[in-house]
């Protein structure tokens, strides 16, 4: 697969960026991967929702809640998931829990300490470094066009296996069913083999149409399926949830039952309702149209572009990928665009292992975050930067 590589690890950086000659420039565009737009956001039904349920709620709100979540948020995000993304499940499957990370260390008590599982390569670097804290014995498996590739995994010896084949981060790839369909096999073939599907931002794509859930294939009980509203609704949300196969749910009750819920329960009820009265649909749909709106004209904005470098990843999710044609390596597109006061993210940080030690040419460029003329400014930048 053409370098994919690199990806934003969430470090803090300075306001601006220094040029060889120590000069100090303004950061005037963050093309961030991670950024979302927060300024369509219904703020006056969230208050309202909000005053509606601490005055109806009473003392009750205020006691300790389910450690799996409040019993009917859960019934309400399996409404959801079944409707949007095809997943199959009971309420008493789903555990809600603050955060993806904060359900990643829950996983471990379930799964066990001394596992072996598989990561895409370049991957998701937070999950990875969540991983590696545990006492996990972590396998890279290389992608192609596809995915993770079947033939990596079957020769890793891995009893477990993340992907994310909505919309695979850093490098956008969406995975065909014919992979899913194999990923499954290998899961079924022997006892006590899990996929973890993370279906991080499936809400937005903007070609083709939806793939369901890998977990929608899923009939013997092998895909653990883990999902946020960080993107889709806000990342202060801080909710996310996970579907467990009946058999984990069994463990998770005698491993984990002592664990106490980590989403206050005045934050579920309000996400309940918010969901429930139809208003998460319709944010959703305004900002598909509105990201899909930013993301024309980054691709318009990007047609001088394409005979110096190839546009990737653009079917979806919040970000796409350039690659230079003429030899320029990540460290220079990074350095020439912040001479220019653009700040761009490079891919190589998500690999890992000797991949590691590859040369990148790879920039991802993000624009949830920004307005059309800040894309439109940092274009003109990078034009400046790099033609």
């Amino acid at each position: 697969m053409e370098e994919l590589y690199r990806l934003d690890t969430g470090e803090k950086r300075a306001a601006g960026a220094e040029e060889s000659g120590g000069a100090r420039v303004p950061c005037v565009v963050d093309f961030s991967p991670t950024a979302t737009d927060m300024s369509r956001f219904p703020f006056s039904v969230w208050r309202k929702i909000n005053k509606n349920v601490l005055s109806q709620g009473g003392g009750s709100l205020f006691a300790q809640g389910d450690a799996q979540g409040e019993y009917s948020l859960r019934e309400t995000i399996g409404r959801y998931l079944h409707s949007s993304r095809g997943v199959n499940c009971t309420p008493q499957q789903i555990i809600v829990g603050a955060g993806n990370d904060y359900l990643l260390l829950l996983l471990e008590k379930i799964l066990g300490r001394h596992v072996r599982i598989a990561m895409e390569n370049p991957t998701y670097k937070r999950a990875y470094q969540i991983f590696g804290s545990f006492a996990y014995e972590i396998t890279t498996v290389d992608m192609d066009e596809s995915g993770m590739t079947v033939s990596g995994l079957r020769q890793s010896d891995v009893t477990a296996a993340y992907v994310m084949p909505s919309h695979q981060y850093p490098t956008g790839v969406l995975m065909p069913i014919g992979r899913r369909l194999e990923l499954l096999k290998w899961a079924n073939e022997a006892p006590g083999r899990y996929l973890i599907e993370d279906d991080y931002d499936s809400e937005f794509r903007y070609k083709g149409k939806p793939i369901p859930s890998l977990q929608a294939s899923d009939t013997q009980g092998r895909v653990i399926y883990i999902g946020t509203f960080s993107k889709s609704i806000a990342p202060a949300i801080r909710v996310s949830y996970m579907v467990l196969p009946q058999e984990l749910l069994e463990r998770y009750r005698q491993q984990c039952y002592f664990y106490s819920a980590t989403v206050s329960r005045i934050d579920q009820k309000v996400l309940e309702e918010f969901i429930r009265e139809g208003y998460f649909e319709r944010y959703l749909n305004k900002m598909r149209k509105h990201y899909k709106e930013k993301h024309d004209l980054l691709l318009e904005e990007l047609a001088d572009f394409e005979a110096d470098f190839r546009v990737m990843g653009e079917n979806a999710g919040l970000h796409l990928l350039l690659t230079g044609r003429r030899g320029q390596t990540e460290k220079e597109l990074i350095a020439t665009a912040q001479a220019q006061g653009v700040r761009v993210y490079g891919l190589s940080d998500s690999l890992v292992g000797k991949a590691k030690e590859q040369p990148g040419r790879t920039v991802l460029l993000g624009y949830g975050g920004l307005g059309f003329e800040d894309i439109k400014k940092g274009l003109a930048l990078l034009r400046q930067a790099w033609l």
